[in-house]
């Protein structure tokens, strides 16, 4: 009988998590696996991927295929853009990021480590710690992952060894001492075969620690760790004018989605950057009135008073400001194939609000292999650095240490609409 099956009916809320690490780590076997023994693969999958095993000359699936999505994946054996796969267990519903392992592909990884809540580090058994393994460490730690298990992968290949399961882990424990990484959850396992997956296996029983899903099951969702200061962008003003509802025509709200933080019926708010103050005399979800509403809610909020507040404003609560700022420092990942240039002017996109953006100086590129800083006029595709930002209007920022959704930015080339750049606010 599986352990899934012995799985009681609790739901402790969406987890989303990444699996990152070296080329041929086996991330997407991982998943594949994890969709497999909790019996979350649909048939027209299966098919699809059973065929394509059969195309490679192998007798078993390749559980790798369910995450590899693209063609060109497929084709490769390689993943290269971040596959989303979704599924369920009794006690909660998990959105997985299976991001690339090839380092020319480090900007998708950043895409989707800035949603998750936890982050799988693949290593395998048989190589040990390499360069990419460091690059995702670090940029978990940039990125403000808050849990990171490191999944030592392949122990079949090594005979299930537990001195070199110990000895990575030492290896890995000396690196994260390096970068300021937290806690840190150390798994031998077998993504092929599954041992100490969903099940625990007979081949690891030196071990006596959880299961990857236990440790899935048991880790705090988004949102619940801390209290956090409420932040609602305004996304849209809504005012109705209907002649078969008069009622409405002195109906004003304004939409958006909850950041952080919760508000409820007959708080005290301030607007952003104006500074006037109300309070909440409606919260609304469609047509539905609800005393309060929390993070990751998308609503409608209505106020006592008559405020003029448009699209990029910020409603918070006047004892728990934010910064109001025409200048910006943060650390910024660099996305385009064309390198940045000092002084060049961008469009910063920073929650429901855009800014005209001029990059000021570059204060140092990272190196994430030695984590040494190196001077630098420009950046090239995935390079990290320090920089300053001069902005044309003023944002309403945190640091991203402190709330994630509004401590970080997009910013965009005026000339193409394409994304070059993600940062994180210091």
């Amino acid at each position: 009988m599986s352990a899934l099956e012995h799985i009681p009916e609790i739901d402790n809320g969406l987890l989303r998590f990444i699996t990152c690490g070296s080329v041929d780590d086996g991330k997407s076997t991982l998943i594949g696996r994890l969709l497999w023994d909790t019996r979350t693969i649909l048939a027209d999958t299966l098919h699809a991927i059973e065929k394509t095993s059969l195309k490679r000359g192998n007798v078993e699936v390749d559980l790798s295929l369910i995450t590899d999505g693209l063609q060109a994946e497929r084709e490769q054996g390689i993943t290269i853009d971040v596959a989303y796969r979704y599924f369920s267990t009794g006690r909660r519903k998990y959105i997985i990021g299976d991001s690339p392992g090839h380092e020319q592909y480090t900007r998708n990884m950043v895409t989707a480590a800035s949603t998750a809540n936890l982050a799988v580090i693949l290593i395998d058994a048989r190589k040990g710690m390499l360069t990419q393994t460091r690059r995702h460490s670090f940029l978990t730690k940039l990125l403000g992952v808050p849990n990171i298990v490191v999944a030592v992968n392949k122990m079949d290949l090594v005979d299930y060894d537990q001195a070199i399961f110990d000895q990575i882990r030492a290896d890995y424990q000396n690196f994260a001492m390096q970068i300021g990484l937290g806690k840190v959850h150390f798994i031998p396992m077998s993504a092929l075969t599954g041992e100490m997956l969903v099940d625990r296996g007979d081949k690891l029983d030196w071990y006596a620690g959880p299961t990857l899903l236990d440790l899935l099951e048991a880790t705090p969702s988004a949102h619940s760790e801390r209290d956090e200061r409420f932040r609602f962008p305004v996304q849209y003003v809504c005012r109705p004018l209907r002649a078969d509802r008069p009622e409405l025509h002195d109906y004003r709200g304004f939409m958006g989605r909850i950041e952080s933080g919760s508000i409820s019926i007959g708080d005290e708010v301030m607007v952003l950057p104006s500074e006037r103050r109300s309070r909440v005399r409606d919260i609304q979800l469609g047509e539905i009135s609800m005393a309060s509403a929390g993070a990751e809610q998308s609503v409608t909020l209505l106020l006592d008073d008559e405020i003029d507040i448009s699209r990029g404003d910020m409603i918070v609560k006047p004892h728990q400001l934010v910064l109001v700022t025409r200048r910006v420092e943060a650390m910024l990942c660099w996305f385009s194939e064309t390198s940045l240039e000092p002084r060049r002017k961008y469009v910063l996109r920073h929650t429901t609000r855009e800014a005209r953006a001029m990059i000021e100086a570059i204060e140092y590129r990272v190196d994430v292999n030695s984590l040494e800083h190196h001077p630098a006029t420009g950046l090239a595709m995935n390079d990290i650095a320090k920089i300053s930002l001069r902005l044309a209007q003023p944002i309403c920022a945190d640091s991203y240490s402190s709330n994630r959704a509004t401590g970080n930015f997009i910013l965009v080339d005026e000339t193409t609409n394409n994304t070059v750049a993600a940062g994180m606010i210091l």
